[in-house]
């Protein structure tokens, strides 16, 4: 079934093969999906997409994942938005900055693209 209005991703993540595995699994899945390599471009697209969700990496250059959370949370245009980080960062105070900083979840590279997909869907409450 076509949906007229499809819910958004932004994938941000430095490592190509990541953003393109996603990226094909979400449009399958029928989401629009945009994409990002780096924290200043993540801001400037999630700006124009307005999202509904943020896959969001911690290590990247230019801009960290967590700066980028920040700054989303402090945004009242984007304020609303899901974050939900994809990281190799798996200690625990590693989570909690995660938490603290604005994410829905955390999740530990690799993942399980059904349960990033399931994730996705409870944090904008699809039921498909």
């Amino acid at each position: 079934m076509y949906n007229k209005n499809p819910t958004k991703v932004l994938i941000v993540d430095d490592e190509i093969h990541i953003v393109r595995a996603l990226d094909f699994i979400f449009t399958h899945e029928g989401f629009a999906v945009k994409s990002a390599h780096n924290g200043s471009t993540a801001l400037s697209i999630a700006e124009e997409f307005k999202p509904d969700v943020i896959l969001l990496d911690v290590m990247m250059p230019d801009l960290d994942g967590l700066t980028v959370a920040r700054s989303i949370r402090n945004n009242e245009h984007l304020n609303h938005t899901a974050i939900i980080f994809l990281t190799a960062k798996g200690a625990s105070e590693d989570k909690m900055a995660g938490y603290d900083s604005g994410g829905e979840y955390y999740i530990v590279k690799p993942f399980d693209n059904q349960d990033i997909v399931q994730k996705v869907k409870d944090v904008i409450h699809i039921n498909l």
